[in-house]
């Protein structure tokens, strides 16, 4: 089993595996679940110094993001160098599950929970209709690295959210829409792979049996990588 190395870098800890760079086969698809910390780039390089995903490798350099999670979120990242799979997983009609805790202010009424389940308007599109749930205790979570701003005498909840969309910052969008803006989020699970077993910063390569059943999600289990399969909708 790799021993993490643990480093300290702005106020971040950098967990990486004992591999050394270039250990890597370049033939093999590689597919890389990823807890990105808050205040992370979702990307590889940044001209402006920032903290990115390269500073939690080393990772195969062939590998990106299949879907971006913004800076100031947290969680689950999908590093693959798989075309078909990053398509698929990329590609508005076929509607993968996503799954947030969301952290909000004030407590959402039933019709503001009703709003969001069937879908508000967001830059003149209505969204798809979500899966919400209203969390009666706070999730077990890692500490953020920079504390959430609580106003005073403003109660706050925790919503678990699964979209089958990835807009632009769509669960902040949809969470103010309903009066109830969004003061944390983390990404919890892509279809069937989910932070079980990770931590801020760690990364593991996922399994067989996830990638099988990741694949029978997206269709994918009887198909060629010439041949992807038809889209559902």
């Amino acid at each position: 089993m790799p021993v993490l190395n643990i480093t300290k870098k702005r106020g971040l800890k950098k967990y990486s595996t004992p591999e050394k760079k270039g250990t890597w086969k370049k033939s093999t698809l590689h597919n890389i679940l990823l807890y990105k910390p808050f205040d992370v780039l979702c990307q590889f390089t940044d001209t402006t110094g920032r903290i990115t995903l390269s500073a939690f490798g080393p990772f195969p350099t062939d590998v990106y993001p299949a879907g971006r999670l913004d800076a100031d979120s947290e969680g689950l990242v999908l590093l693959t160098n798989d075309g078909t799979l990053k398509h698929l997983l990329l590609e508005p009609t076929y509607r993968h599950p996503r799954t947030y805790l969301v952290q909000v202010e004030r407590i959402p009424s039933e019709a503001a929970l009703n709003r969001l389940r069937d879908g508000v308007e967001i830059e003149h599109q209505k969204t798809l209709p979500v899966e919400i749930e209203l969390l009666t205790h706070e999730p077990e979570l890692p500490e953020r690295s920079v504390p959430i701003r609580f106003r005073k005498n403003v109660p706050t909840a925790w919503l678990k959210m699964t979209l089958r969309e990835g807009r632009n910052r769509q669960v902040r969008k949809m969470t103010a829409a309903a009066g109830h803006p969004t003061l944390r989020l983390v990404r919890i699970a892509i279809a069937n792979l989910t932070l079980d077993g990770l931590e801020p910063g760690e990364h593991r390569t996922i399994t067989n049996e996830e990638l099988r059943e990741l694949k029978k999600i997206l269709g994918l289990e009887n198909t060629s990588r010439k041949n992807p399969p038809r889209r559902p909708f």
